[in-house]
């Protein structure tokens, strides 16, 4: 999962806030986009960021608790369209292994590590949840998250854009069910390898800028007009916040009902309920991006109907941190 700094911290903070960092690992599932209209609207914005950058299009998918991904792809400027065939929001993060170290190796060494503990969390029992994290594998630490496309409703796709290096990455969505089960314990987890053939793509152009830092929270424009639109995110820096987690940008449709209170809470997996079920009334998740390292860029790429819309963090009281960013899209 999205902590790379883990061990370290481990060493400096108290034994409770050991236990909540070792829970970020684990992950996801899906099943069928029903919506043609949606879909042709998905597919029209990933041919626009195609069209627009010449980035070679990857499909990921999911219609159940899987991933149908590619085995290997070229490195350089890559754009994912993952298409969540299925009835619970899911994302997939990228994470760049260790050299030497493969999907097998999550699966068996860190996944049951983080399902034990957050099991234990559940119950309120930090002692066994301890117990249950100290098998974590001393090789995580060096993990590198690169991004990879942000929460996605069911039956929705969405699009974004990474510079990835050759080498081995695994993708997984550690969304849980109600009971604290990830979605990679279900089995959301797979991996791609990233090959030494350049792809010898540009770097995308974006439509809008957005930037994203622990002091400033989310930066966007004031201007954001329909229709289909790509987003360049800027990590001004990165740290770990309270949930040993990075910071992202979660872009999200608000319907009327949607209560952005909820939201805010829904958004610190380390919660009992966070990012757990179908997620919060009103709102519907389009993508975005996942954590990068500071100084680098990621992109999304939607299609943005006239209403409310927000950008949001997975980190807790994103609110707090101007991390939770709402605006409309006018009609004209």
């Amino acid at each position: 999962m999205k902590t790379q700094h883990l061990f370290s911290l481990l060493l400096q903070r108290p034994l409770k806030w050991v236990i909540v960092c070792v829970l970020i690992f684990t992950g996801c599932q899906t099943e069928p986009i029903a919506d043609e209209n949606q879909e042709s609207e998905q597919l029209q914005s990933s041919e626009h960021l195609q069209k627009k950058k010449s980035i070679p299009l990857v499909e990921v998918s999911s219609d159940g608790f899987n991933f149908y991904a590619p085995d290997q792809i070229p490195f350089g400027w890559t754009t994912f369209r993952y298409n969540n065939e299925s009835h619970h929001p899911h994302f997939f993060v990228l994470e760049k292994m260790p050299e030497g170290y493969d999907v097998s190796n999550s699966i068996n060494e860190v996944v049951p590590s983080f399902q034990n503990g957050m099991y234990y969390i559940m119950d309120g029992d930090w002692t066994n949840a301890l117990a249950a994290f100290g098998n974590l594998p001393a090789w995580y630490s060096q993990v590198v998250i690169i991004g990879g496309p942000g929460m996605v409703s069911p039956e929705t796709s969405a699009v974004a854009s990474a510079y990835l290096d050759p080498g081995t990455y695994v993708i997984e969505c550690y969304v849980k069910l109600p009971d604290g089960t990830f979605h990679t314990t279900l089995g959301m987890i797979d991996q791609i390898v990233v090959t030494d053939e350049d792809n010898n793509q540009a770097e995308p152009q974006a439509d809008f800028e957005v930037t994203i830092s622990s002091a400033n929270g989310i930066t966007l424009p004031s201007n954001i007009l329909p229709g289909q639109r790509t987003f360049a995110v800027h990590f001004q820096d990165q740290t770990v916040h309270d949930n040993f987690l990075g910071h992202d940008v979660h872009l999200v449709k608000l319907d009327d009902n949607a209560d952005l209170t909820e939201l805010d809470a829904w958004m610190n997996w380390a919660a009992p309920a966070g990012l757990a079920g179908h997620g919060p009334e009103g709102v519907t998740f389009i993508g975005g991006t996942q954590e990068a390292p500071a100084g680098t860029t990621t992109y999304f790429s939607a299609l943005l109907k006239p209403g409310n819309y927000a950008l949001v963090a997975e980190v807790p009281s994103p609110t707090s941190k101007g991390m939770l960013q709402t605006f409309t899209v006018p009609a004209n």
